[in-house]
């Protein structure tokens, strides 16, 4: 996307979105408040880091990205922005629906000033609909959307996960309508409006709970870390405890436990730990659906869960990949980023930072090209780092810039 340029608006809603287009070479420029972005003080927070560059979320969104400030509160700065607007391809707001509209600096006073415009407007419901206006966080759209009620376990409330996802599943929607709004725009030369609804964005990630009320007429429920099967009910774990942490395992029965789980009682006959019903089981005609849970736990669940707490997530990994036996480590960050396979792709990358008086490891491109089309262009922009050069650009000079800033409108 060389060539192209974005101008970015908006809080953390936004911020996935220009970094995607920043990683595939467009120019990012992203417009706070003179005082900062919002997003600048989300955490987790560096220590030792003075604000507003301490968060490392900003530090991990903003890559490749130049900075500059603006207050589009003042008449001023919406003139200096349309000016900035006619240089730009593709214009990011959000949240939504409507706010460079309510300034004076909607789609058609952009449009009047560059034709060919894009904006993209990450929204948390979309422009229309009863829903339209209401103001939304992460655990709002996650619980409309359905996500929230299948996740957690089946005998407590629902949980969420502690990272805000919503924003980062719009971001990609966000990035992708851009690019394909910018391929149309080279066809016809036109421009359009782009508007994602966050909702719409999550519930996509829970179509299989949607799909199975399409297809059956049923409600996905709660599984938790166990899975029961019908038509007893009898639950066997998913998630187990091992010496270090938890790893994944499901003891299939029929023919899709056929190889990992007679390779699993032969792991633990070696050491010992497989009883003699164990190892005369029949896999391939196990029915675990009609195995009473009080004989599954005796027979199955118990031995294995012995089995797994005597060793450590990366034995089982290694071992279970060399003996075919289908279980895997359950990663915190930690585990994350020690991961093997990841390093050998080189999906870290090593980046300086001017507030920061060690190198930050963040994540690297989404995907790899021969020819590094999508790369982490540069660390994230501290505040205002490019007012002088972007301005200038625009035909404002070092004394109209300082006269700006002493008015608080950069």
């Amino acid at each position: 996307m060389t060539g192209y340029r974005v101008l970015e608006l908006g809080g953390q809603e936004s911020l996935f979105a220009g970094k995607l287009l920043a990683d595939l070479g467009a120019t990012v420029i992203k417009v706070e408040p003179p005082d900062g972005d919002p997003a600048r003080l989300l955490g987790p927070l560096a220590p030792g880091v003075a604000a507003p560059e301490a968060s490392l979320l900003w530090q991990s969104l903003n890559t490749g990205k130049q900075g500059v400030t603006l207050d589009l509160g003042r008449r001023q700065g919406r003139e200096l922005f349309l000016r900035l607007a006619v240089t730009a391809d593709v214009v990011i707001e959000g949240p939504g629906p409507g706010g460079l509209a309510e300034l004076g600096l909607g789609y058609e006073t952009l449009c009047q000033a560059r034709p060919e415009l894009i904006l993209v407007s990450i929204t948390p419901f979309g422009d229309s609909g009863p829903y339209r206006d209401y103001a939304a966080d992460d655990l709002v759209i996650w619980a409309l959307s359905g996500l929230l009620y299948i996740c957690g376990d089946p005998d407590r409330p629902p949980v969420r996960i502690s990272l805000p996802q919503c924003w980062l599943h719009a971001g990609a929607d966000a990035a992708t309508g851009a690019a394909l709004a910018l391929f149309h725009r080279g066809r016809t030369g036109r421009g359009q409006r782009v508007v994602v609804s966050a909702m719409r964005s999550l519930e996509r990630a829970a179509y299989s709970s949607r799909i199975l009320w399409d297809a059956m007429g049923k409600v996905m429920r709660r599984q938790g870390g166990g899975l029961p099967i019908q038509p007893l009910g009898t639950t066997l774990p998913i998630v187990w405890p091992c010496a270090d942490g938890h790893v994944v395992f499901y003891i299939f029965g029929g023919q899709m436990g056929m190889i990992s789980n007679p390779a699993l009682a032969a792991w633990m006959d070696e050491e010992g730990l497989a009883p003699e019903e164990m190892k005369s089981l029949d896999w391939p005609s196990l029915d675990l659906g009609r195995m009473p849970q009080e004989e599954a736990d005796r027979r199955l669940v118990e031995p294995v869960a012995a089995f797994f707490a005597r060793h450590t997530q990366a034995e089982l990994w290694e071992q279970g990949v060399r003996r075919r036996v289908m279980v895997y480590p359950i990663n915190d960050a930690a585990g994350v980023l020690a991961d093997a396979h990841l390093a050998q792709r080189g999906f870290w990358v090593k980046m300086a930072h001017p507030a920061h008086a060690q190198e930050l490891t963040l994540p690297g491109p989404f995907v790899r090209t021969e020819e590094g089309l999508c790369r982490v262009r540069g660390p994230a922009p501290t505040l205002g780092r490019h007012n002088g050069e972007v301005y200038a650009a625009l035909g404002l000079d070092q004394a109209g810039l300082a006269a700006m800033g002493r008015e608080g409108v950069i």
